[in-house]
């Protein structure tokens, strides 16, 4: 008999369901009808392959309670925020069919003595290894767009959210996707890594920590197959002088606590010129005491459990080092007496290098407050980090804002004057210790293809 796997509500710490995991050779059996399904799927047309995806955004749209519903037991997500989960990945879908006969289109090009057409061809069967925070958005925002491009695709999920796993590939066969076009594997981290070295996985696409994530990707480099990596961050949010201090302290509250803080585009290190620093501090600290910890299905709820009692004790252990070393504790950090993986909204200030609340991502509802002399400091602190995901910067000059965002941040993705998660028409992704490649507006839908390039002389006559 294989391993089971539990899963658990992190509510309350009771047993969810039960789970098999797959052998390894049922795993690689997989693969290869992966392969199989490919030979068909790559053939088909693009408005075959949209018209599927239209259908699978309205089939997620009929199951929006059962689905945020699934995600709210399985890792504790606020219940309305599991909704807008799957109003994204429907948009993302909705994106995907309506684009991609565009983005993959052949183009044409003359050069001396000829002329050429480049195409787009999809390469196979592509390894997603993908995360519990998001754990629907995360799986469709890598599928969809390998898909479209006539690839298929095999996941292995985060064993806390096996019950989304099985819900997905239903919900791909359901929509009427060929079986075996899109998979869920029910597996763990060693037969995962096993599989990068089968001959019929193309690339793989992972979403993790950065020391998982290089170790995936040196594997996959040794093979010569194409990888992309989406590695977390510990993403700094600078406030300028010259910011509406209420509308910074709104979003950035946002930016930090959503998806009970467990977000790797979180806002998570907040920068302030000292000229405002401590109005944005006390009405940071303020609305932060307002905000609501407790059971993620109820409406007034602002922040649920945290995902896993591991992650928990990890985070606490983060804030605990940090002020061993000189942080000063606002608020928070303390591990409530009750039931469940709750942390409470933490807020640390004279945040300094060497500390985890200022080198590392603090993976849950902490932020960290540094001080900055003016925005010359204040960006060259926020480029001090390994990482590099996103960031936002709180101006009324919006240009120059714009301006440091475009010159000086040195991330993938920059906020202006306000928080925003992923969205469908835009690409996703980081630099540095944060990881490589895109997602999302179109650019997915070419990481995964052959570039190919037909040169066709001219004829004499």
């Amino acid at each position: 008999m294989s391993e089971a796997i539990n899963t658990y509500n992190p509510a309350t710490g009771e047993k969810i369901d039960h789970y098999h995991l797959l052998s390894e050779a049922d795993a690689e059996h997989a693969v290869s009808r992966a392969q199989e399904a490919f030979l068909t799927w790559k053939s088909t047309s693009f408005e075959v392959r949209a018209k599927l995806f239209e259908n699978l955004a309205a089939l997620m749209e009929s199951r929006i309670d059962d689905l945020a519903g699934l995600m709210t037991r399985e890792m504790g997500k606020v219940l309305a925020q599991g909704k807008q989960e799957v109003q994204l990945c429907a948009e993302i879908c909705r994106y995907t069919a309506q684009h991609g006969a565009d983005v993959l289109e052949d183009e044409h090009r003359i050069f001396e003595g000829g002329r050429a057409i480049i195409t787009y061809q999809p390469i196979g069967v592509v390894l997603g290894i993908q995360p519990w925070n998001f754990p629907l958005y995360q799986v469709i925002r890598y599928s969809a767009s390998n898909i479209m491009a006539g690839n298929t695709t095999v996941l292995k999920h985060a064993q806390n959210v096996f019950g989304m796993a099985v819900a997905t590939q239903q919900l791909f066969e359901d929509a009427g996707f060929p079986k075996n076009v899109y998979q869920s594997l029910l597996i763990d981290g060693e037969t995962a890594s096993n599989l990068i070295k089968h001959k019929y996985v193309r690339g793989v696409t992972f979403t993790g920590s950065d020391k998982v994530g290089k170790q995936v990707a040196q594997e996959a480099a040794s093979l010569s197959k194409k990888t992309v990596m989406e590695l977390g961050s510990n993403d700094a949010f600078v406030v300028l002088s010259d910011a509406d201090i209420d509308n910074a302290v709104d979003m950035c509250i946002q930016g930090r606590v959503i998806n009970n803080g467990e977000t790797c585009v979180a806002a998570k290190r907040f920068v302030i010129e000292d000229s405002v620093y401590d109005s944005f501090r006390d009405k940071f600290v303020e609305k932060c005491k307002a905000l609501k910890v407790g059971d993620p299905t109820r409406s007034e709820t602002n922040l649920g459990p945290m995902a896993r009692e591991d992650l928990r004790d990890e985070l606490h252990e983060q804030v605990k080092t940090s002020m061993e070393k000189g942080a000063e504790l606002l608020l928070g950090g303390e591990i409530p007496d009750s039931a469940g993986y709750f942390y409470p909204v933490t807020v640390l200030e004279n945040v300094t290098p060497g500390m985890p609340a200022y080198d590392d991502e603090l993976f849950g509802p902490v932020a960290s407050l540094i001080r900055a002399q003016d925005d010359k400091q204040a960006m060259e602190i926020a480029n001090d980090s390994r990482y590099g995901l996103g960031g936002g910067i709180f101006s009324d000059n919006v240009d120059n804002a714009v301006a440091l965002a475009r010159n000086e941040f040195d991330t993938g993705m920059v906020n202006i004057n306000g928080y925003s998660l992923a969205q469908p028409n835009l690409p996703f992704g980081g630099v540095k210790d944060s990881g490589y490649g895109r997602e999302h507006g179109g650019y997915g839908m070419r990481e995964f293809v052959n570039i190919k390039t037909i040169m066709v002389a001219e004829q004499s006559a």
